[in-house]
């Protein structure tokens, strides 16, 4: 199984872009659980929750002792669910499974599976436990290839992206009746719809990709189909450097991250009608692959992600709309390098779940709020 945290380009470029604005970074005086899904292995894997919703139920997935990834529903009195989508491999070893990565208000997830052949299915789940799978057109099905879906909106549109039978890397939106429209940007040899919070409810999307001079590049497609690059101030070119849009807001807002030509990562956000502001959290460090980078933007103007410091030790951060910072950490996350505390998203109330590396290793869940 491809853990996409791990394995997109946000995770070789997992921070974010431009000038730091004046902004006092407040001491944490808030509350954290700290949770770990029934099963699940430290040293296979742990637990990582990717998104959760207005309602405070939390999705995600896990690796248990065999290797073998399930999702997981979190609700908010903290009761978990594991489930498995039907179809989904669960040999020992073989790490296939399902991850579930997006969650909208009426507890509809989207996510994927990997089946027995390690091809990828996109699937939405229902809340009497219900699932349809599907698959883009034009999907490869051939070992790690298949569909893939990251996001999911209160209409239950889905998108997310696919690989074709040459390992191509594309994109695609899903509306609630199953008819899919597949895309790329001009230009791109690798097109990545971003997990969890970049789709809508206007249907637009939000993502990156890459083109043929290894720059990377930020883009919006609008529901028409339009679409728009995105390069935020001071970001970088070639070498993978460059623009990531992370989330898209229901106004049309989006967040995310550049990397400048020092490999350093800043966080930035754009207003629907493309006028940027560029931030670094205080505390961040400002090496090759430290920084902030921006992950998730709610309706409020709210901003969550990471800053990487001088230690490269990972710290979360929440950003409110008029630029103020408030930063955590979970009490047992670890301090040393790639350790630490990793949001995913954030929802209207401000609360944020992702999860945390220990001194040892080990991934665990939490959910924070303010």
């Amino acid at each position: 199984m491809i853990h996409i945290k791990q394995a997109s380009f946000l995770s070789l470029t997992w921070l974010a872009a431009g000038l730091a604005l004046p902004a006092v970074a407040q001491p944490n005086k808030s509350n954290i659980i700290e949770f770990d899904a029934p099963g699940a292995s430290l040293a296979n894997g742990g637990t990582q929750p990717f998104a959760n919703n207005n309602l405070g139920e939390v999705v995600g997935s896990y690796t248990d002792n065999n290797f073998v990834p399930h999702a997981f529903l979190r609700t908010p009195n903290g009761k978990i669910t594991p489930f498995d989508a039907p179809g989904a491999g669960l040999a020992y070893g073989a790490d296939e499974g399902t991850i579930a990565m997006s969650i909208n208000d009426l507890g509809v997830i989207a996510g994927q599976f990997q089946d027995p052949g390690n091809v990828f299915h996109g699937f939405v789940r229902f809340p009497d436990g219900s699932f349809t799978s599907f698959e883009a057109p034009g999907a490869g099905n051939g070992a790690g290839q298949g569909t893939m879906a990251f996001d999911i909106n209160l209409a239950a549109e889905t998108a997310g992206v696919y690989f074709d039978g040459n390992n191509g890397q594309h994109g695609f939106v899903r509306s609630p009746f199953g008819a899919i429209s597949t895309f790329d940007p001009r230009g791109s040899v690798y097109t990545m719809v971003c997990e969890e919070t970049c789709l809508n409810l206007e249907g637009a999307v939000t993502g990156f990709y890459l083109d043929g001079a290894s720059t990377l590049h930020g883009f919006l497609r609008e529901p028409d189909g339009k679409i728009t690059v995105i390069d935020a101030p001071g970001a970088g070119a070639g070498n993978y450097l460059g623009t990531i849009a992370a989330s898209i807001s229901v106004t049309g807002e989006i967040t995310g991250y550049t990397m400048d030509s020092n490999s350093a990562y800043h966080g930035f956000v754009r207003t629907s009608d493309g006028r940027f502001t560029t931030f670094n959290v205080p505390e961040a460090g400002t090496g090759s692959g430290q920084g902030t980078a921006a992950f998730s933007i709610n309706p409020l103007g709210v901003v969550t992600g990471l800053f990487s410091d001088a230690n490269n030790a990972m710290h979360g951060f929440s950003r409110s709309a008029n630029g103020i910072f408030t930063t955590f950490d979970a009490r047992d996350a670890g301090a040393g390098a790639g350790q630490g505390t990793r949001p995913s998203t954030n929802n209207l109330e401000g609360a944020v779940t992702g999860w945390y590396v220990d001194q040892k290793g080990g991934t665990h869940g939490f959910l924070w709020w303010p």
